[in-house]
């Protein structure tokens, strides 16, 4: 069965996002060895999973990058382009976007059905309210947590409820990220 795979920068105090979304207290100076990790950890994905909301940002953000050769994150932008993607939306009629579909039934039906298929691992991007949809039904299989070095005070959540995970690996960065890998606690 595929993996489902997380990624996503979170604060020292849990939040994702502040209070009204804002982002602007991520690190996106990343030193050569974060975006190597990076990389390996995306190389063996070929499905990305989308909320709506991230979706509306992220998908043209990264083709616009891989239409540009001189772009330092070209290839980036062409990984993250020519995957697959699987957008969760209840208000989108149809995909603006190319090599990439709707989901429109039950989260926990829709996932299962991606990670049952042929194919190497799934990484999720996505919001608050959708990430922690897919940790309270337990669908992802390891969770990568790139810690920035800042508090927020309050902000947006991933953790609804209490959740037990297994530290899997602990990885610090020059840059201040410190990525931390965790699967799952069993029973």
């Amino acid at each position: 069965m595929r993996k489902l795979k997380l990624q996503v920068q979170i604060s020292i105090d849990g939040f994702i996002a502040g209070p009204t979304n804002e982002m602007d207290w991520m690190a996106f100076e990343w030193d050569d060895e974060l975006k190597r990790f990076v990389s390996a950890l995306t190389e063996p994905v070929d499905c990305i999973v989308l909320g709506r909301n991230l979706a509306e940002g992220f998908i043209p953000y990264w083709a616009s990058v891989a239409a540009d050769r001189t772009n330092p994150e070209y290839e980036a932008g062409r990984k993250f382009t020519d995957t697959h993607k699987v957008v969760f939306t209840k208000t989108l009629g149809e995909s603006a976007w190319p090599n990439t579909v709707l989901a429109k039934g039950d989260l926990v039906d829709e996932i299962t059905t991606l990670k049952k298929q042929a194919g190497q691992d799934i990484i999720v991007y996505g919001g608050a309210q959708f990430v922690s949809s897919l940790i309270q039904n337990n669908l992802i299989d390891d969770l990568y947590l790139f810690v920035s070095p800042v508090a927020l005070g309050k902000g947006l959540a991933i953790f609804a409820d209490r959740t037990s995970l297994n530290l899997v690996e602990a990885n610090s960065f020059a840059c201040g990220i410190v990525v931390q890998h965790y699967q799952p606690a069993q029973g």
